[in-house]
């Protein structure tokens, strides 16, 4: 048995119906914890941390050491690539990120081609090295990356909106332009999580955290098809690392999502009930899900409650434990604790 082959996540995303699925959680290394808010803090600022290999290696560490989760997720932000293909990005305290946006063809003239992001991107893939160094033999290190749709919402915007509005008003108004970014990022896309798992994520992530909001044709052009385009061109090159796919909110999406793609698992939110996903989602293979990030601030039995249903109705197949949605800072790290010792005694 390979070291790989060992790895409780590697199996469920093999196809392996375990006893116990592994765990992770979204956003498992952030500011619910203590120790990665003083490792910040040493950082200086978010893209700082984002950019220093020791230190984005020490926090993706750090919930490791704490809970012993089954994965470890690279600490990195679905936005650079953007900075990389040449916007300007800065985080604004309390409000998120900001970006210089792309709206016309003399902005979108101004990126860097798909091939020119990888000097800027050297750091990120150095953390990857060193964390395939030092995570445990039996934790599995996970590589990520934006979906273009919902890089692309940022970078048209310049920054988070509630209904990704000028995105949405770009495709309708200004189609050529919007298809040659969309292009850009499914390229540029391709080749960071390549690079990823070059330098030692052994499955990546692609999270399209805003699908939900594009509807009928659009979710078929520009959720689905992006999504195949880079699982396949990575299939090519990597043919045994498995991809994972998460189109958030998708609804009846998710329905057909792997076969369509070629994704390994594909990523559940909490706006689907588990009972529902193992019966549409399930039986085209893995899936991975789905507790509502709140039980992780509110705890009790709610939180048991809820965990053990997820985990009965995924128990005929393979199954990886996760939030719905990333942690919230306001979460309890004791609860995070309960959680895992539920799903391990379930």
């Amino acid at each position: 048995m390979t070291v790989a082959s060992e790895k409780l996540l590697m199996r469920a995303l093999a196809g392996e119906t375990l006893p116990t699925p592994p765990i992770w959680m979204m956003r498992q290394a952030g500011r619910y914890l203590p120790e990665y808010r003083a490792t910040r803090a040493e950082a200086g600022d978010f893209l700082s941390l984002c950019y220093n290999s020791d230190l984005a290696a020490e926090v993706t560490l750090q919930p490791i050491r704490r809970y012993g989760f089954d994965a470890a997720i690279l600490f990195a932000d679905i936005l650079l690539i953007p900075e990389a293909l040449g916007a300007d990005l800065w985080f604004v305290t309390g409000e998120g990120p900001r970006l210089s946006t792309i709206t016309s063809d003399a902005d979108f003239a101004k990126l860097k081609g798909p091939d020119d992001v990888h000097d800027h991107l050297a750091p990120i893939y150095e953390t990857v090295r060193i964390l395939s160094r030092e995570l445990p033999k039996e934790t599995a290190l996970i590589g990520f990356a934006g979906a273009p749709w919902t890089v692309a919402t940022y970078m048209i915007a310049g920054r988070g909106t509630p209904d990704q509005g000028p995105a949405h008003a770009l495709m309708a108004e200004n189609t050529a332009v919007f298809d040659a970014l969309m292009e850009r990022l499914t390229l540029a896309t391709i080749e960071y999580l390549s690079m990823q798992i070059q330098a030692g994520a052994e499955t990546v992530k692609l999270f399209d955290s805003w699908a939900g909001s594009l509807k009928g044709a659009a979710f078929e052009k520009y959720a689905l098809q992006p999504a195949k385009t880079i699982i396949s061109a990575l299939k090519a090159r990597h043919p045994d690392v498995p991809i994972i796919a998460f189109p958030r909110e998708a609804g009846e999406g998710y329905i057909g999502f792997a076969k369509a793609t070629g994704a390994d698992c594909v990523a559940l939110d909490n706006s689907v009930s588990a009972t529902w996903a193992a019966e549409n989602v399930q039986k085209d293979g893995c899936v991975q899900g789905n507790l509502a990030s709140r039980h992780m601030v509110t705890g009790g039995q709610d939180l048991i409650d809820e965990t053990r249903a997820i985990v009965e109705a995924f128990r005929n197949g393979p199954h990886i434990f996760n939030l719905g949605h990333g942690i919230t800072p306001d979460a309890d790290p004791d609860n995070v604790a309960l959680m895992i010792e539920t799903v391990r005694s379930a």
